[in-house]
């Protein structure tokens, strides 16, 4: 499936470090003819990082989107009355947005985002980017993966010998993965290594 005049949800939340992989898939998909929408966690459009300030990634987004960001969860609750999304993409999706998705709390845009979608019956797909993969976030993991319309970039660990327990996406699968995900399959292998 074509992934031209579909309209994705991308929304960031705080793995800093990834964001040079996110932003250069962003612009891909944008290159590949769809209609992105940006939505940011509150820590990702307040935070600034020694990857770079806050407002500049807000601002980065827009230039390659188009679109304003979506901000405040009012911002996030209005994609689904109108159901203008077609699918959502969590890049990067740390392990605090993970366990708060697993289990049900909404309090930021990106969480709105995705509850609303799933609410649709629309895909959600999630980016990895966690130090605590296989760690605490293990189980949280095991939880989407067998969920209704979640589907996972394939992902591994990033640096096994210093941080066991991290797992960062193949972010430049993001979008064989929403292919995929928008026919209802789970793009495979799920994990793949080195990340």
């Amino acid at each position: 499936m074509t992934l031209e005049g579909k309209n994705v949800g991308f929304a960031l939340t705080g793995s800093f470090c990834t964001y040079e992989d996110v932003y250069k898939e962003m612009e891909n998909l944008v290159e590949a003819g769809a209609n992105v929408y940006p939505v940011f966690s509150d820590r990702a459009q307040i935070t600034d990082s020694r990857f770079g300030k806050a407002k500049d990634f807000l601002k980065k987004a827009k230039e390659i989107s188009g679109n304003d960001p979506a901000t405040t969860i009012v911002d996030a609750e209005n994609f689904t009355p109108r159901g203008i999304l077609d699918i959502v993409i969590i890049a990067p999706c740390t392990g605090n947005t993970l366990a708060k998705l697993a289990n049900a709390i909404t309090d930021s845009p990106v969480l709105m985002t995705a509850k609303g979608h799933l609410r649709n019956g629309k895909p959600v797909v999630i980016a990895l980017a966690t130090n605590d993969g296989l760690g605490n976030n293990l189980k949280n993991i095991g939880q989407l993966i067998n969920s209704k319309n979640i589907y996972f970039v394939p992902f591994g660990q990033d640096n096994y010998r210093k941080k066991p327990n991290s797992l960062v996406a193949h972010f430049n699968q993001i979008i064989p993965t929403l292919e995929k995900a928008l026919e209802g399959k789970q793009i495979q292998p799920v994990t793949r290594t080195p990340a």
